[in-house]
């Protein structure tokens, strides 16, 4: 199945030496998408969501949405909410951006990248507050230094060629406990040290941000499951809210430069 277009645009800013790049897209959403795009929309999001740092901006036409609640009236809104929530993204904008509406809508996976935010009145003939904002660059991780043994390049052979010639008996003929360690620790180290090569460590990023722990990825699944339980009706709507905040709340903490 073809995948449903989307008005949205994706740009990569590439980082100067010790800063990492940013992923920055612009969309805009009609008022009368359908599911199916929608959906194509929310999978881009959640792409990008997995980068070190995201700024996404644009009209994504959900007044309903109270951002302070955390609720919304209408099932796409409610839906747009679950993709912001399960992406861990952060909405900063915190006032109306037409006729009283939130429309307009700066999003972000990582507290502090946007900064700044003012609303500027309204460009000719738009009814739309013009917003402007700073995005700071994200510090890249320092790269690991640590070497570890690549045992996929040793030569094992060799290694037990090597402690086969020892004698033993010999080597340790006299000694007690704790010399006899001593002793085949640094025949060990040698053997090593000539069969098995090292290599520095990866220090690339996963899915999975550093500050998410055990106990934020089960806050997460108790939204999940909450969200579930309240479409099935064994959930009511106050109890859902209320699990959602939590969630949020647990998840803006993490997310803090600050937290201790």
């Amino acid at each position: 199945m073809d995948e449903e277009p989307t008005e949205s645009l994706w740009v990569r800013i590439k980082g100067s030496t010790g800063a990492g790049d940013i992923i920055a897209g612009v969309c805009y959403r009609p008022p009368d998408q359908g599911d199916r795009a929608d959906e194509a929309l929310y999978r881009q999001i959640g792409a990008a969501s997995h980068s070190q740092a995201l700024v996404l901006m644009g009209d994504f036409n959900h007044p309903d949405i109270c951002w302070r609640d955390n609720a919304a009236k209408y099932k796409q809104s409610r839906k747009f909410l679950e993709c912001v929530d399960d992406n861990f993204l952060l909405q900063v904008i915190e006032e109306p951006t037409r006729r009283g509406a939130m429309l307009d809508l700066i999003l972000t996976n990582k507290e502090g990248l946007v900064e700044d935010v003012k609303l500027k009145g309204s460009l000719g003939c738009s009814d739309h507050e013009m917003v402007e904002f700073k995005i700071l660059r994200a510090v890249r991780r320092a790269h690991s230094k640590l070497a570890i043994l690549d045992f996929r390049r040793a030569d094992f052979g060799l290694f037990r060629d090597l402690l086969g010639r020892i004698p033993w008996d010999k080597a340790l003929e006299g000694s007690g406990a704790q010399d006899s360690w001593l002793i085949v620790k640094h025949h060990l180290l040698q053997a090593q040290e000539r069969c098995i090569p090292t290599k520095r460590k990866s220090s690339k990023t996963t899915k999975r941000p550093p500050w998410m722990n055990k106990e934020l990825l089960g806050k997460v699944k108790q939204k999940k499951e909450a969200y579930r339980g309240w479409k099935q009706g064994q959930v009511t709507w106050e109890e859902y809210r209320e699990t959602v905040q939590a969630a949020r709340e647990q998840v803006r903490k993490a997310q803090s430069p600050d937290r201790n």
